[in-house]
């Protein structure tokens, strides 16, 4: 095929990487619910926005589903108890990225029944759009795919701007993680309500389910659950990393391509993740908040790999035991390999954003990803830039910031534009940690941004 054309055409985009999915680990084991660990920590600030402010004290007792910390304006969500117990205390805990941040520490109540008890249900085709998008920020929902982008936000679409089509995100390229397709297999008919209620807020014309197609299953199965009413479509897409990034999956379903700086919106589009619309589909109509949501655990050395419905809160260290990990192991990570963080305490817990737990013994680790840390010059391949999908220069990113020069990064090589697949750190055969330069470029140029307005 022509190059010309194939960068144009439908069903593709540039470059990408495919890595080894590892996701017949899990891919079969239905959902299941994990234990309720008897301490919840539960970080005020789980999405992208100003952090909710607390409207509990030490001492007091709460029950699940009850506001614990309510929104601090409009970008912003509220937390809810994730269980029946007391506050145990309100005081910064630790965080996947590093810093310790403000929680709410719940001790659970052993013999509660841990029924949601408060909620305020409602019929949501009986609301108008204002009125929808104030009861899903009421609910904490908040983008389940990772990037914990408050969903009241996205799906309101700005006076200047106008939707036409919805796209739900179902394509899970990370490694490993396979929550998304049990959830788009157990729990179809709560989505697809989910994208019928999206679609009355955006005021979208129609919605388009974009899945990998190594899960054909989940796209029969959808298609056999739509009604002749539904403006949704279900369409399958190549299966390659990082298919499952907005802007890679517009080229892929619509051959639009968002411009440099810009949003889904500005080409007429509002992408959403499965499971935020899964969950979407059920909280609405129930009125309840966002107490609990479905994760993968997986990778090496443990017993009982699965997915799993696990409280809002629950410590990664509770979560290795109920799944029966072995002593050693080199690496726990919280999310997918490609964009996961590596966590530095297993008190870390589970937040909205938080699609897996993966653990990783020393002897496989290295096996399958060369001998990590040793760092080795660079050789000038190429590689990083072939791998790129937004088409970027990570070499010559790096450069720069190994000279601080974070400004020209951004000026020049649009640093900004990249989304920190990895793609170019997993092909770089001199194992730089081109990622991590690029997050802290990004780092520093948004505080000295913030120190000069």
């Amino acid at each position: 095929m022509f190059p010309l054309f194939n960068r144009f055409r439908k069903g593709h985009f540039e470059h990408g990487v495919h890595p080894d999915y590892h996701k017949g680990i899990t891919c079969d084991k239905e959902i299941r619910r994990m234990a309720f660990a008897p301490r919840l920590i539960v970080p005020v600030s789980q999405h992208i926005g100003a952090p909710a402010v607390p409207v509990v004290k030490a001492g007091q007792e709460v029950v699940r589903g009850q506001l614990i910390a309510e929104a601090d304006g409009f970008f912003s969500v509220p937390v809810h108890a994730p269980a029946t117990g007391i506050v145990e205390a309100i005081d910064l805990m630790h965080s996947a990225a590093g810093p310790k941040v403000l929680s709410i520490v719940i001790k659970v109540y052993e013999a509660a029944s841990q029924q949601v008890l408060e909620s305020y249900p409602v019929d949501p085709m009986q609301l108008d759009r204002d009125e929808l998008i104030k009861r899903v920020q009421n609910s904490g929902l908040a983008g389940l795919g990772g990037a914990a982008f408050p969903s009241h936000v996205k799906l309101q679409v700005p006076e200047e701007k106008q939707a036409e089509v919805l796209v739900v995100n179902d394509c899970e390229c990370e490694p490993y993680l396979t929550c998304d397709h049990r959830v788009m297999l157990e729990q179809p008919e709560n989505l697809l309500q989910g994208v019928r209620y999206a679609l009355r807020i955006t005021g979208a014309k129609r919605a388009i389910i974009g899945i990998e197609d190594n899960k054909a299953d989940a796209a029969r199965l959808l298609r056999e659950k739509l009604t002749d009413n539904d403006p949704i479509s279900v369409e399958l897409v190549e299966t390659k990393y990082p298919q499952g990034a907005e802007k890679m999956l517009l080229k892929s379903l619509l051959g639009l391509e968002v411009p440099i700086g810009g949003l889904p919106i500005d080409v007429g589009v509002v992408v959403n993740n499965v499971g935020t619309l899964a969950q979407l589909g059920r909280l609405l109509p129930s009125g309840e908040g966002l107490t609990e949501r479905v994760i993968t655990v997986s990778g090496s050395g443990m017993e009982k790999a699965g997915n799993y419905l696990v409280p809002i809160g629950t410590p990664v260290s509770f979560i290795l035991e109920q799944v029966g990990v072995e002593a050693e192991y080199e690496e726990v990570i919280m999310g997918g390999p490609m964009m996961g963080m590596s966590i530095a305490s297993l008190e870390v817990p589970v937040t909205k954003g938080t699609s897996g737990v993966l653990v990783f013994r020393e002897r496989r680790f290295i096996e399958e990803q060369g001998e990590r840390g040793t760092r080795f010059p660079c050789i000038k391949c190429g590689r990083c830039v072939d791998a790129c999908p937004m088409r970027l220069n990570p070499a010559q990113m790096v450069w720069l910031a190994e000279k601080r020069e974070y400004t020209a990064m951004q000026e020049k090589f649009n640093l900004n534009s990249c989304f920190e697949c990895g793609c170019c750190s997993f092909v770089c055969p001199s194992n730089i940690p081109l990622v991590q330069y690029f997050r802290i470029a990004k780092s520093i140029n948004n505080e000295n941004r913030e120190a000069t307005a």
